[in-house]
């Protein structure tokens, strides 16, 4: 089956904002909320529809590669949907805690793993690292586990502890009309565990920051807005949970010759105007060293000569996009009186009427 468009399964407009498109979960998943609905198939469906939409929308990673390519494009982020409700339940679970305090004795109130955050780092590169590939080295702050505690928070020698307000269950409950209501618990925040010796590294965190070097490579082809994926080089996961990705968002830096258009370069040569009228043969730069490029006779400011092979590298097939070279023809301002001369007796032969030298100057066709 054909997924629905996820703008149009909350009911939002591409330009909402991350506020918006929550109020607009909030609405759905409270009308579709299993509770509320037992044995409705198509109310089912719907709030797992909603959450979904909402895991997409509410990550910018996903919602600028769902904007990009759509559906399709989500297969290489890794993201599957969600296969139950405990799934959504514990994905969102600040959302159900805080918000709607619903709860069912089909699921655990305990905090599960959760997936780490995905991170992303812009690459800025040359037009000349974009035509032939580069490696690229990253800094990337990341949490990482805490080596002195070995990812448990607690001072050495020393461990968490049940919590003895929920009993280790991570939440606390009420029992209000046909809902059982349940609140995250705000002893131990919902994890189900204190630490009475936090680790002094890590202040109990369990975690600590470090920046990571990353080597890349860059394929040829690249252009702006091109993306690559690091799998497992996002945030850490939350309660053994895996690590989310790092997603590298390429821009190329304009440059002081060439306009990059999809494969193709495009640059520009000032010739005299003689050059234009007789012909001439010109040294052009490329992206691979210099080419000659002959400028026939005739040639008007503004023709272009495309050079095959001298542009980008397609980044999915073989060969190379074009240059494209633009004509623009320079008019000199001052001429020498020999120069004039010349210029006045092929103006005579052509038949063009041109201005008559300035007073006093001596008049080339005086004679005639």
């Amino acid at each position: 089956m054909t997924k629905r468009d996820y703008y149009e399964v909350l009911g939002v407009s591409r330009s909402a904002t991350s506020d918006e498109v929550k109020k607009a979960y909030r609405q759905m998943a409270l009308k579709y909320h299993p509770d509320r609905n037992p044995g409705d198939k198509e109310a089912e469906a719907r709030f797992k529809e909603a959450a979904e939409a909402y895991e997409v929308l509410h990550d910018q990673n996903k919602k600028h590669i769902y904007d990009q390519y759509g559906h399709e494009g989500l297969h290489g982020t890794g993201f599957q949907g969600f296969s139950n409700f405990d799934d959504i339940f514990s994905s969102f679970s600040d959302i159900f805690g805080d918000v709607f305090g619903f709860s069912s004795g089909r699921r655990s109130s305990r905090r599960r793993p959760s997936r780490g955050a995905d991170l992303r780092y812009d690459a800025f590169i040359t037009l000349e690292e974009a035509s032939h590939g580069t490696e690229l080295e990253l800094e990337i702050p990341k949490t990482e586990p805490c080596d002195s505690c070995g990812g448990t928070g607690a001072e050495p020698g020393s461990s968490p502890e049940v919590c003895s307000m929920c009993g280790g269950k991570g939440q606390v409950y009420r029992t209000q009309g046909f809902f059982t209501i349940s609140t995250t618990c705000s002893h131990c925040r919902g994890i189900g565990q204190v630490i009475p010796k936090p680790c002094k590294t890590c202040r109990g965190s369990a975690s600590v920051t470090r920046k990571k070097k990353l080597k890349v490579k860059i394929p040829p082809g690249v252009d702006t807005g091109a993306t690559m994926r690091l799998t497992g080089e996002g945030e850490l996961g939350e309660f053994g949970g895996p690590p989310g990705d790092l997603y590298v968002f390429i821009e190329i830096k304009p440059h002081d010759t060439f306009i990059r258009q999809g494969d193709d370069l495009y640059i520009e040569v000032t010739v005299s105007f003689v050059q234009a009228v007789l012909g001439t043969t010109l040294s052009v730069n490329t992206l691979d060293g210099e080419v000659e490029v002959d400028i026939k006779a005739g040639t008007q400011p503004g023709e272009i000569y495309t050079i095959k092979d001298k542009g980008i590298k397609h980044l999915r097939a073989n060969g190379h996009g074009s240059l494209n070279v633009g004509v623009k023809v320079e008019i000199p301002k001052k001429l020498s009186k020999e120069q004039e001369d010349l210029l006045r007796k092929y103006a005579e032969l052509s038949q063009d009427g041109v201005k008559n030298p300035p007073r006093g100057k001596k008049k080339l066709f005086n004679r005639f």
